[in-house]
C-alpha cells in the first residue's frame, strides 16, 4: 500500500493524487501507481505542491527525457538559469513580460505539434494565481474520436494535417515567423489526423490547433469543411475537464491524446506558472482497416 488516494474530476479525463509530497524522493511502487494513474485519466493534479524549480524539474524527470520549451515571442529563456523551464505569466517588470502567454484566452491546442516529435507530456506549477478567471480545459481525444460518426472516421482515415509554427496559443507570431495567407504553405510538422498512442495503442483524434490548419490533399475549402466539424465535436463539454486553479496546484498532463485551452483573466491580476515538457516521438497513423480486421480475427 502506497497510501496514495487517485480520485476522479471528471467522467471523461482528468483525476486529482493526494497522500503525496513530490517533494521526496518516490519509490518504485508509488511511481508504478502514477504511471497507472496517468494512463487511465489522463491528467493529473497534485494539490499542495510548494515545489522549488530544481525539485519541479526533478519530478519532472521521472517521466522521461525534458524537452526544452519551444521559440517564444522575446527569443530567448525566461529563466535562465532553468533553460528547461517555461514561464507562463502576464507579469511585467520594467515593461518587459517575465512570461509567456499573457491574460488573453489561450485557445484550445495541444503543444509543439509544430514539430515533427512533439512533446509526450507537460506538467504546469502554479506559483501564483489569480482570484478568478484563468481556469484551464482538457479534452479526451481518445473519446473524441471513438465517438465520431463512421463515416467521418471513413473519411480521415490515413489522412494528415498541417501544424502551423507561426502562431502560439495566445494568437502571438513567434519570433522568425511571417504573416500566412494559404495555410496550404504554412509552415510545420504533418501529422496524422488519427494516431496511434504510443504507449497503449489506442487510437485518438490529433488536431493541434485550428489556425492555419489544412489537410492534405484535400479542396482547401473541403479541409475547412471537415476540420471546422472536428473541433465542434472534439470541444464539446461532455469530453473535457475544467480546472480551476489554487496556488501551488501541479498539473501533468499527457499531450499526445488530450487538447487543453485556457480562460482569460483580469489584467490587474496576478498569475504565473512553471511549465515543463517530457520529449516525446514521432507519431503512427492509425490504420482502421487494420484494427478492424485484428478485432474479427
Amino acid at each position: 500500500m502506497t497510501g496514495i488516494t487517485v480520485t476522479p474530476l471528471a467522467s471523461s479525463l482528468g483525476a486529482e493524487v493526494s497522500g503525496i509530497d513530490l517533494r521526496q524522493s518516490l519509490d518504485h511502487d508509488i511511481l508504478a501507481e502514477l504511471q497507472e494513474a496517468w494512463g487511465r485519466h489522463l491528467v493529473l493534479r497534485f494539490r499542495g505542491q510548494a515545489l522549488t524549480d530544481p525539485e519541479l524539474l526533478a519530478f519532472s524527470r521521472v517521466f522521461g527525457d525534458l524537452d526544452p520549451p519551444g521559440p517564444n515571442p522575446y527569443g530567448k529563456p525566461f529563466l535562465s538559469e532553468f533553460p528547461e523551464i517555461n514561464v507562463i505569466s502576464n507579469v511585467k517588470v520594467d515593461g518587459v513580460p517575465i512570461g509567456n502567454l499573457g491574460d488573453g484566452e489561450a485557445v484550445w491546442h495541444c503543444d509543439m505539434t509544430y514539430v515533427e516529435r512533439p512533446p509526450r507530456a507537460a506538467l504546469l506549477h502554479a506559483l501564483e494565481v489569480p482570484p478568478g478567471g484563468g481556469d484551464t480545459y482538457w479534452s479526451n481525444m481518445y473519446l473524441v474520436y471513438e465517438t465520431l460518426p463512421d463515416r467521418v472516421k471513413a473519411l480521415i482515415d490515413g489522412r494528415k494535417a498541417i501544424h502551423d509554427a507561426t502562431y502560439n496559443s495566445a494568437g502571438m507570431m513567434r519570433k522568425g515567423m511571417k504573416e500566412v495567407t494559404d495555410p496550404r504553405e504554412a509552415p510545420g510538422a504533418h501529422h496524422p489526423l488519427v494516431i496511434v498512442h504510443p504507449d497503449t495503442g489506442r487510437p485518438a483524434l490529433f488536431l493541434g490547433r485550428r489556425r492555419n490548419s489544412y489537410v492534405l490533399g484535400m479542396d482547401i475549402d473541403e479541409s475547412n469543411t471537415l476540420l471546422d466539424a472536428l473541433w465542434e465535436h472534439a470541444t464539446k463539454s461532455e469530453f473535457t475537464f475544467r480546472q480551476e486553479w489554487r496556488q501551488h496546484d501541479l498539473i501533468l498532463w499527457d499531450n499526445r491524446c488530450t487538447l487543453h485551452r485556457r480562460d482569460a483573466f483580469d489584467p490587474a491580476a496576478t498569475r504565473i506558472m512553471h511549465r515543463t515538457q517530457i520529449k516525446g516521438t514521432a507519431l503512427q497513423a492509425f490504420d482502421a482497416t487494420t484494427a478492424g480486421l485484428a478485432l474479427e480475427s
